[in-house]
């Protein structure tokens, strides 16, 4: 499985109201992410978004992953550890993106699975935008408490696709 490419299908388009949603749920006040005059006075012809508004992108793009390729596991109870992020140019309103993801490792230590993911953002021009690698920590065939599954279920934050 190592080593498994796919291009996410479909693009992702950022809309500017996404953008102020994202912004003010986690708490960034940047004005270049509400007020389309201050991301201009910044060289910006919209809105740019928070940093961490990738992730967006990145669980649309991972869930094929998990669905199809390394199979068995309950996605409520997968966490994640780490996170690298490479910014070759910030988000910005209008882009439309296009992900590849790639499984760059998998390793077994004591009882749990380590995944690494590599996802490559591009806008569809061919525009690259971000590069990140996502390490994931998971068991599969578990069984999972029926109580703390609908406790996470109320409390994760799950994006349609």
């Amino acid at each position: 499985m190592v080593g498994h490419h796919y291009r996410v299908t479909d693009f992702y388009e950022i809309g500017r109201e996404k953008i102020r949603e994202y912004a003010r749920a986690v708490l960034d006040a940047h004005p270049a992410h509400h007020d389309e005059d201050a991301a201009k006075g910044l060289g910006y012809d919209g809105l740019i978004a928070p940093l961490t508004f990738v992730s967006i992108v990145g669980m649309l793009a991972q869930r094929k992953l998990f669905e199809e390729v390394v199979t068995g596991y309950d996605l409520s109870q997968i966490m994640q550890t780490d996170q690298r992020l490479v910014f070759h140019r910030p988000l910005k309103a209008g882009d439309r993106l296009i992900c590849d993801v790639y499984l760059e490792s998998f390793r077994q230590v004591a009882g749990s699975d380590i995944i690494v993911t590599k996802n490559i953002i591009s806008e569809v021009n061919g525009e690259l935008v971000q590069t990140t690698w996502t390490t994931l920590v998971a068991r599969s065939g578990g069984e999972v408490d029926e109580n703390i599954a609908h406790a996470v279920k109320d409390v994760m934050m799950h994006v349609a696709p």
